[in-house]
């Protein structure tokens, strides 16, 4: 697997020099500054690469190209911003960056209710909270009928976890879960934020499944024709916020979007993580399923709880088999070896680094520190070394090689 890291540009506290003093060879990366869904010049794109290629490494997976509210709601400019979507899909070609991660997120893109919850190990992980989440959207956004969402019991104990809350926790608590994280595309203010909601209303999951449909159907084929490979990110979490719908969470979900366009550019980034917090998703038989059409991967873990909530767990200490899904990704590998594919080595990164020692006190973002992320590298590193121990050949007989050491 082709071990990458994603760097937000040359205002990341994370410099390229520290990728690969990580060991990465490749860099996942977006026009963080073009972020609005206009097109992306190619002269941009270009700048953004000579300067990944000049530290010695290579530009493998751009993360991501947003997409538009007019397109998730297929209303108002909706016309003009898909085409600047194909337009941005054109500059990456011309480019030569060939994987495009994206995501179809309505109003909030990955959420957390804390970004610095302390751990035994007293390193510091992200957490998703979901009697703090529930907190907000009853008692401070106050989101109409958001009482329908929630059972009697969790309205009760959020109530109480809401009157516990100082003030500075509560502006912290909106700050973290609508001011937008890394990669993000919009920040909000609460005003903004319920204006967005209210655009939303009476927008059903078959709805939003039908404009993701209608969204793939024009922008695949482009892809396809200029050899691209589109992989759409897993919902994070994978369950419906403040009401809206979610249609990238489960395997049914990813099975309608790669059936709607059968075609090899249409394809997926398998999040571990993501995918990971419910427990009815199966992942290993996920990724079997898939395997063919997964373009990129995120290997992270979460640590589920009975009531919802989760945390960002030690990369190979969680609630998922993570080494049963990298013994899946490197028999896909093999197989694509022997089919002669372009892509027969697959892009992965560590995500969601826990937050430890000389990081704690200086800037990072939350999330992508480098010692956390550094120390997950490693980890599945030798995961993958471990498995292919012994077994030289393994990279090149292809799929029976590796069911006789996963198995």
């Amino acid at each position: 697997m082709k071990e990458t890291w994603r760097w937000f540009g040359s205002q990341d506290p994370v410099s390229l020099d520290h990728v690969k003093q990580a060991g990465a060879t490749g860099v996942v990366s977006a026009l963080h500054h073009l972020y609005r869904g206009q097109s992306w010049p190619v002269d941009e794109l270009l700048k953004r690469k000579a300067e990944i290629e000049a530290a010695g490494l290579t530009w493998s997976v751009v993360e991501s190209i947003p997409i538009h509210n007019s397109i998730k709601l297929q209303t108002g400019p909706v016309r003009h911003f898909t085409d600047a979507w194909k337009d941005s899909l054109a500059a990456l070609a011309r480019a030569g960056v060939k994987t495009v991660c994206y995501n179809f997120m309505p109003v909030v893109d990955w959420t957390r209710t804390d970004l610095r919850w302390r751990l035994p190990s007293t390193g510091y992980a992200l957490r998703f909270d979901l009697t703090d989440f529930a907190a907000y959207d009853l008692f401070i956004l106050q989101r109409p009928d958001s009482e329908k969402d929630y059972s009697a019991e969790r309205i009760a104990a959020a109530r109480v976890r809401y009157e516990s809350m100082l003030e500075k926790r509560r502006d912290e608590l909106e700050r973290t879960i609508i001011a937008g994280l890394p990669g993000a595309e919009a920040s909000y203010s609460r005003s903004d934020f319920k204006a967005l909601l209210e655009q939303y209303s009476g927008v059903t999951s078959a709805d939003l499944r039908k404009h993701l449909i209608a969204f793939l159907r024009e922008v695949v084929p482009v892809a396809q024709e200029l050899g691209l490979r589109l992989a759409i990110h897993p919902d994070d979490p994978p369950r419906s916020l403040f009401g809206l719908p979610r249609v990238v969470s489960t395997a049914e979900d990813i099975r309608a979007i790669l059936d709607a366009v059968d075609v090899q550019a249409n394809g997926l980034t398998f999040c571990v993580g993501s995918f990971g917090v419910r427990a009815d998703n199966d992942l290993l038989a996920m990724v079997s399923e898939f395997a063919p059409r997964i373009h990129f991967v995120h290997l992270r873990q979460v640590m589920r709880e009975p009531d919802g909530s989760f945390y960002e767990a030690e990369h190979l200490r969680g609630s998922s088999d993570l080494v049963g899904v990298i013994c899946a990704l490197l028999r896909e590998e093999s197989r694509r070896r022997l089919e002669g594919r372009e892509d027969n080595e697959i892009p992965m990164r560590p995500d969601h680094g826990h937050l430890l020692a000389d990081d704690i006190s200086r800037a990072a973002n939350p999330g992508y520190s480098l010692i956390g992320r550094l120390k997950g590298l490693a980890e599945l590193r030798g995961v993958i070394a471990g498995l292919e121990y012994g077994t030289p050949e393994l990279k090149f007989e292809g799929a029976a090689a590796h069911e006789r050491v996963c198995k």
